[in-house]
């Protein structure tokens, strides 16, 4: 019997060797082969008219592919989508944790849970027909396509990501805390800003990470609402991401402008890694 347990323990212990080893060859595959793919045209455009070119004309004689009002739109988009979501969800994690009773969290966390598992399509068809409507309306505009109408589609889609990690943030937080901030006489929402929240800080920051990685990676919903034009960003121009530049030209790419799309693939990867890197750096040291 001894035996047959120490047998599966080295065989479980194989099998999560395996599984973590992949996880990193996964990672290295994919940056090895986006390097190989994407530095080519980057050597053939040269890196400076590529990343702070302002016009992308690819199917043009002679083409143009300067990307910078793609990382731009990428940049605003993902900002704007962060400012208005982490508030939002922050208040929402706190309302479902500390202030709402147990029936009306179940029913909020139910709500979140669903959110995350929408498609991004139905995100961008939802969009398409309500909110794109509504901004043109609103603001009195030709076409209401534009950067807000996807920083608004993005806000949706962050939701859930930064509501449910800083809720188990909130909850993470010792109960003796809360109780000694009472006893000294605060009053409960002094207790949340000034002792939660500040104790909780490492998880709402890795909340706001995932947020960042969501909504900068987000291809079909922002193709769906942002008009996909290659403009210098503005917030009621129609605009195209770094993700919906790649998505929406690689079906009938070749040659060097497929080249390029792959080097627009290799500088979101690189975007994000830094992202990732920082925040990280960040969520570490606040930890310490």
């Amino acid at each position: 019997m001894k035996k047959t347990a120490n047998y599966i323990e080295k065989s479980m212990n194989v099998i999560f060797t395996i599984c973590g080893f992949l996880a990193v060859g996964f990672v290295i595959l994919i940056t090895g082969f986006l390097l190989v793919s994407g530095t080519p045209a980057i050597g053939k455009i040269g890196i400076t008219d590529f990343l702070f070119g302002t016009e992308w004309a690819s199917t043009a004689q002679p083409p143009s592919y300067g990307i910078l009002p793609f990382i731009l739109t990428s940049v605003y988009g993902t900002f704007g989508a962060i400012i208005i979501g982490v508030p939002l969800g922050l208040m929402c994690a706190i309302f479902v944790a500390k202030m709402a009773n147990d029936k009306v969290s179940r029913v909020v966390r139910t709500s979140v849970d669903l959110l995350s598992g929408i498609p991004s399509v139905v995100y961008g068809l939802v969009g398409m027909i309500i909110i794109v409507p509504l901004v043109r309306e609103v603001f009195n505009l030709p076409d209401g396509a534009n950067l807000f109408s996807a920083i608004i589609v993005l806000t949706i889609m962050i939701l859930p990501s930064v509501i449910s990690v800083s809720e188990t943030a909130i909850k993470t937080v010792p109960k003796e805390y809360e109780e000694a901030s009472l006893a000294l006489g605060a009053t409960k929402t002094e207790t949340v800003f000034k002792v939660i929240v500040p104790a909780a800080k490492s998880g709402i920051i890795t909340s706001i990470v995932l947020g960042i990685g969501r909504s900068i990676g987000e291809a079909m919903a922002v193709m769906m609402v942002a008009g996909n034009v290659a403009n210098m960003p503005g917030l009621f121009k129609s605009v195209r991401f770094l993700t919906t530049a790649v998505a929406s030209e690689m079906s009938y790419s070749s040659g060097l402008q497929r080249q390029a799309l792959f080097s627009i693939a290799l500088v979101l990867f690189v975007f994000i890694l830094i992202i990732n890197l920082v925040l990280n750096l960040i969520v570490k040291r606040e930890r310490q």
